[in-house]
């Protein structure tokens, strides 16, 4: 069972932040200037250089310590800390300790588990890993990348309360084409569509009186959604209003595209799988959706099964406060 005791302790320690910087705010200033901290900066006045510059960083960071071969690592890092609406959570991520950060970021996919199952079923590649128990060397990889991912600002852009903000750019997709060698693009054939192009395919294709359902057969990390929903949101159209189907090939991408239909609030009528679209007659898109509604069986009965327990639980603690009550009578 997921446990959440990490997250109460973030908000015991923003309101004792809170807390302290109110009290020294009241105080005379030294003749000494503290140290200097970050502080959150404005919204990037170009988001997608933003996004690829956080990519750089993460990359750097996670190769210079030494981090390995395997992509899903530093990407799902990336991708859980995308997950997060509150920027001030900043401080507190980088006071964390490398043997802090498997269980931290369990609850973060855990939590959205709750909340999307489907799509974080699909996005599974990149937090298998955790599971794995990764030892201390990874780990302090792993907080390599948290750092610099931080300090570089990618929550600048991503813990924003409006999706259309969230949305201005793919923070995913340059750190998957960045940690792929060359050789493994070109065998697999994957170049994702730069944003350019596909914001103009959108304005030409998307009308006010589009249909209800979106699709999109060579998915990647989710570019073309992107565009369609903002391009949706700038005519004062909903997401939410309209069915996603999209699909790719390769399970990492598919895994970014799910994590991206999150951060940019496609909302709830988005399937996402990992199929070859030539393999079969409809992409694999009958069985995505017989998946999908499997593991949001399973989330459900998972939820009523712990509402059960608290009941009960509540309900035997009635019972050892009446029968106290009665022996001290």
């Amino acid at each position: 069972m997921v446990q959440f005791d990490l997250f109460g302790e973030v908000e015991q320690k923003l309101g004792e932040r809170a807390k302290q910087r109110a009290e020294e705010t009241a105080k005379p200033k030294a003749s000494t200037p503290p140290a200097s901290r970050r502080t959150h900066r404005a919204f990037p006045s170009d988001p997608r250089r933003h996004a690829s510059d956080v990519a750089d960083n993460v990359i750097t960071a996670w190769f210079s310590h030494y981090g390995g071969s395997r992509m899903d690592v530093p990407l799902g890092t990336v991708a859980a800390l995308c997950f997060f609406r509150e920027p001030l959570i900043e401080d507190w991520l980088l006071t964390l300790q490398p043997a802090q950060l498997p269980q931290l970021l369990r609850e973060i996919w855990g939590v959205q588990w709750m909340a999307r199952p489907d799509l974080i079923e699909v996005a599974r590649p990149l937090h298998d890993w955790i599971e794995e128990n990764p030892d201390e060397h990874q780990l302090k990889a792993v907080q390599a990348v948290i750092h610099a991912a931080i300090h570089k600002g990618l929550l600048d852009l991503t813990a924003r309360d409006d999706p259309y903000d969230r949305s201005e750019a793919d923070v995913l997709s340059p750190l998957l084409t960045g940690l792929r060698h060359k050789s493994d693009k070109k065998w697999r054939g994957e170049y994702h569509t730069p944003p350019c192009v596909t914001d103009l395919m959108a304005e030409i294709l998307v009308h006010d009186d589009h249909g209800p359902t979106i699709r999109e057969p060579a998915l990647g990390s989710g570019g073309m959604f992107r565009s369609v929903a903002q391009t949706l949101r700038f005519r004062g159209l909903n997401p939410h209003d309209y069915t996603w189907f999209g699909n790719d090939i390769d399970p990492l991408a598919t895994a970014c595209a799910a994590v991206n239909a999150i951060i940019w609030d496609l909302g709830p009528r988005t399937v996402i799988w990992c199929a070859d679209s030539l393999a079969t007659e409809d992409a694999g898109l009958s069985k995505a959706l017989a998946e999908r509604e499997a593991v949001i069986k399973h989330r459900n009965a998972v939820v009523e099964q712990a509402l059960f327990e608290h009941r009960a639980r509540r309900m035997l603690r009635a019972l050892d406060s009446l029968f106290e009550g009665g022996q001290a009578a």
